[in-house]
């Protein structure tokens, strides 16, 4: 068998895949973005985290369930490819590159600006480019390098949270010496829990929702781990507690520890509420932390994106190019492709940050639903015709079948047609949508101009003989 039609290393360990699975949910916006969330809803901010978190749990216990039927690092692409239609396979596996793409420009952007704090004198651009080359070398050596990295990135986050949470804690019950405890002065007074409303509420979670972008990369992941079924398993299973622990226990303590309308929750939360209990140099070990969260995005963003495109290049939706594998297996022409658009985006976002590199940033704002509401899709599909099929494949299930899974395709619906309504975030609507009638064009372009001759490799889709269109 030739290299470049060789599979995936399966070097990826349950403790790489589940520390994967934690870190992905905890973003630089939790450490960062809450603030303004809490700003407009209050001490209710924990029920758009909740309802948010809620629906994120569902999306990815029915990716979890399709994981451990074909792990496969095309994923959810693969997924509506067999359950939808080789369009949809094409169009979401496009969106999902050019999501990863703008997010990985975004945070080498952010970045730099970190390190920045501490050396100002060194240019916003030259930062970015050495911060992209070393994670982009970090990710060609091999797929372990990638691991090894993603690991201690998500151990510093997780260790973070947890002590965060400790500190929060004592202070609220009283044992922390030096420190009033607040009691629930800061929950039911200026305003009560909802000061500005319900509506405040719901729409909190159109923009908490985007927080949890980066939970499905467990899935992509599990196609280089030598026990991806017991790794996806473990990663799903603990979703629940990932979420109620890390996102809604960390706003709940600091929606207690201080009033809701504190100008210093704009600037960052953590480092707020780290401020108040007396931990010195604060900012300082904050910058830290939203540094390596930085860096823990822009390295899961240049993995998940060549996986996805390696994955489209097996069932022929990419060229066939990106199936090359290196010596240590790592599909190269893959990560590199995607690093050299994500260059182009940080030039761009130093030429014209308020037009060309605001419209792409824009324009991939709303794949995120698109994404989630592919999987729900493709779940209603898949979970019947395994069940009829090969019903034993089922290691992981959705609760409550197919009804969640309809509660969950209308939630999504609900937060896209939300956003139309609000002016923020109706150009990211619709400049997404723009975005996938262009993709969806150019998948039926391609396909008459070359027939259906494209051969596929169906080495990675196990699963086809189960699921038909």
């Amino acid at each position: 068998m030739s290299q470049n039609q060789e599979n995936l290393k399966k070097e990826l360990k349950i403790r790489h895949i589940t520390m994967i699975s934690i870190g992905g949910v905890i973003g630089a916006g939790l450490f960062m973005g809450s603030g303004a969330v809490i700003h407009s809803a209050g001490p209710g901010s924990i029920i758009s985290y909740g309802l948010a978190g809620l629906l994120v749990i569902f999306i990815m216990r029915m990716l979890g369930e399709m994981a451990t039927v074909n792990p496969t690092s095309g994923s959810f692409s693969t997924y509506a490819r067999e359950a939808i239609g080789p369009w949809a396979g094409y169009t979401i596996g496009w969106l999902y590159w050019f999501f990863w793409v703008i997010v990985i420009a975004i945070e080498a952007t952010a970045g730099a600006a970190n390190i920045q704090y501490w050396f100002p004198n060194i240019p916003a651009w030259l930062l970015s480019l050495v911060l992209t080359i070393l994670l982009t070398l970090t990710n060609v050596y091999s797929v372990k390098s990638f691991g090894e990295f993603e690991y201690w990135f998500s151990f510093i986050k997780v260790a973070t949270i947890t002590l965060f949470l400790i500190v929060g804690l004592a202070v609220i019950s009283g044992l922390m010496p030096g420190v009033t405890a607040p009691g629930a002065s800061n929950l039911t007074g200026l305003g009560g829990f909802m000061p500005h409303g319900i509506s405040s509420i719901l729409l909190g979670i159109t923009v908490v929702i985007f927080s949890f972008m980066g939970t499905e990369i467990v899935a992509v992941a599990a196609g280089e781990s030598a026990e991806p079924a017991k790794a996806v398993r473990i990663a799903t299973n603990s979703v629940i507690w990932r979420i109620l622990i890390f996102y809604i226990g960390s706003i709940a303590v600091v929606v207690t520890l201080l009033p809701w309308n504190s100008a210093n929750l704009l600037k960052s939360p953590f480092v707020a509420v780290l401020e108040h209990v007396g931990i010195p140099a604060a900012a300082q070990i904050m910058n830290f932390v939203v540094l390596t969260a930085v860096l823990s995005c822009l390295n899961s963003g240049l993995y998940t994106n060549s996986r996805m495109l390696y994955g489209m290049a097996k069932t022929g939706d990419a060229p066939k190019a990106f199936l090359k594998l290196s010596k240590k297996g790592v599909p190269a022409n893959a990560v590199l492709f995607g690093t050299v658009f994500a260059y182009i985006g940080v030039i761009f976002n130093y030429f014209s940050p308020d037009k060309v590199f605001l419209f792409l940033v824009n324009a991939s704002g709303g794949i995120a639903l698109l994404v989630y509401l592919v999987i729900a899709v493709s779940h209603l599909k898949m979970r019947r015709n395994v069940q009829r099929e090969n019903p034993e494949l089922l290691k992981v299930k959705m609760w409550l079948f197919p009804y969640l899974t309809y509660v969950t395709i209308a939630g999504i619906v609900a937060i896209l047609v939300a956003m139309v309504f609000i002016d923020s975030m109706r150009s990211q609507v619709f400049l997404t949508l723009l975005i996938a009638v262009l993709v969806v064009a150019s998948y039926f372009f391609i396909r008459r101009k070359k027939g259906d001759s494209a051969e596929i490799d169906d080495s990675d889709l196990t699963t086809s003989k189960i699921i038909k269109t």
